[in-house]
């Protein structure tokens, strides 16, 4: 009796399960094969994968089944059959899968220099990546193929996840884990700020042995990483680094101080003299405004003074013997009359404010250097040119003539 052939070769049975080998296994030229979205379907034969089809309707004919060209049997009512296996593999990504270490891991913590035994835990997702390789490495390391090595979910108790592929991932963890916190320089301590980082470097690790089965984790994630809370080696990295964290907080009290205290004094030093240039300021305004009225008062008075001080001069002239114009002005200033009225009559006298006599004999101080022994025009000390011009009392300064322009006055009037 001739084997029954079918028409159509599908596979729509549960999500969960990774790889599914059709049960039938001869199949008629111009039979349709159905894959879905999520699928990869693979023939297989005498332990070689022959062709891959991915989502569509195929139709089997020697031109696209690679290797049946010389395997194809005629049998009764002309049909031409072929031997092979099909196996539909699921593309779809598993979700949450949970692990976990079965053990402790044994690390070594440079900065303590203490030895440690941590565990871990967490979740990832998985998906085939390359379903022909994922096909060769499990046929080809199985005696005896059987399908309930391919079937189930990632669940606690499946053969699969637990003994292939999530064991492997276990084995890489435990293997990479303790490398990945030494060669980073983290701190067990902080470890937990770097889970992600640490997660991203495992999956890296991890993908790189899911290459050669043809599967791979796009994502890859440690919810804990658990810490020897009653190790005496770990109690003590706790009071160390509770230790360096303390000094580490002193040391930015007392910058922060020091900063403070530099501040304050920039502060008060800026005030001071700020305070100072307002003082001055105030001072000089004071200065100018008591000038302002001395003069005023001066201009308003200055007839009446120059009366004043001509009196004066007469009455010291009269009273002084030696003579010359330096008793003269040293007599006013004497009386009181006031020091800016005695020079400028002692000015007028001698012909000079800033020249002034003070000698008998025509000798002359110089306002620059102060040498008194002076005769001629020039300086002998310095050489400070002696000024001639005299103050009219009527009050017009800087006169080198004869006579005042400003009230007709001879000079010495």
């Amino acid at each position: 009796m001739a084997a029954k052939i079918i028409d159509v070769i599908k596979y729509e049975g549960d999500n969960d399960v990774l790889i599914y080998k059709h049960p039938t296994t001869d199949f008629n030229l111009g039979t349709q094969l159905i894959v879905h979205e999520s699928q990869e379907a693979v023939f297989f034969r005498d332990g070689k994968a022959l062709e891959s089809y991915y989502a569509g309707r195929h139709t089997l004919e020697t031109q696209n089944v690679v290797g049946l060209k010389n395997d194809i049997n005629a049998m009764a009512g002309g049909e031409h059959v072929f031997h092979s296996e099909v196996y539909f593999i699921n593309l779809t990504t598993e979700l949450g899968v949970k692990w976990g270490t079965d053990s402790k891991i044994r690390m070594f913590d440079p900065i303590s220099g203490l030895h440690l035994e941590i565990g871990a835990c967490g979740t990832f997702n998985i998906k085939v990546k390359d379903g022909r390789k994922l096909l060769l490495k499990v046929v080809g390391t199985t005696n005896g193929f059987e399908q309930e090595e391919i079937f189930g979910s990632y669940g606690v108790t499946t053969k699969t996840a637990n003994g292939k592929f999530k064991g492997m991932i276990v084995s890489k963890v435990k293997s990479s884990l303790a490398r990945a916190i030494r060669e980073n320089d983290i701190n067990i301590l902080e470890v937990d700020e770097h889970i992600e980082e640490l997660s991203e470097l495992l999956r890296t690790e991890i993908n790189k042995v899911l290459e050669d089965y043809g599967m791979y984790v796009p994502e890859f994630f440690i919810t804990s990483i658990m810490t020897p809370d009653d190790d005496p080696n770990f109690i003590r990295l706790r009071e160390q680094h509770a230790e360096r964290y303390l000094k580490v907080q002193q040391q930015r009290i007392r910058k922060a101080e020091l900063e403070a205290a530099q501040e304050a004094d920039v502060v008060q030093a800026e005030t001071k003299a700020k305070t100072a240039l307002i003082a001055a300021e105030g001072e000089a305004a004071a200065r100018l405004a008591h000038v302002r009225v001395e003069a005023e008062e001066m201009r308003l008075k200055g007839y009446t003074y120059s009366e004043e001080t001509a009196r004066i001069v007469g009455e010291a002239a009269a009273k002084n013997e030696g003579g010359g114009a330096s008793g003269i002005a040293s007599e006013v200033v004497r009386t009181g009359v006031g020091l800016g009225v005695g020079v400028a009559v002692a000015g007028q006298m001698a012909g000079t404010v800033k020249g002034i006599v003070t000698g008998a004999d025509g000798t002359w101080e110089c306002p620059n250097c102060h040498n008194r022994t002076n005769k001629g025009l020039f300086c002998e000390s310095c050489g400070y040119k002696r000024d001639m011009s005299w103050t009219c009392s009527c009050g017009q300064t800087g006169l080198t003539g004869n006579f005042c322009p400003n009230c007709g006055k001879r000079k010495g009037e």
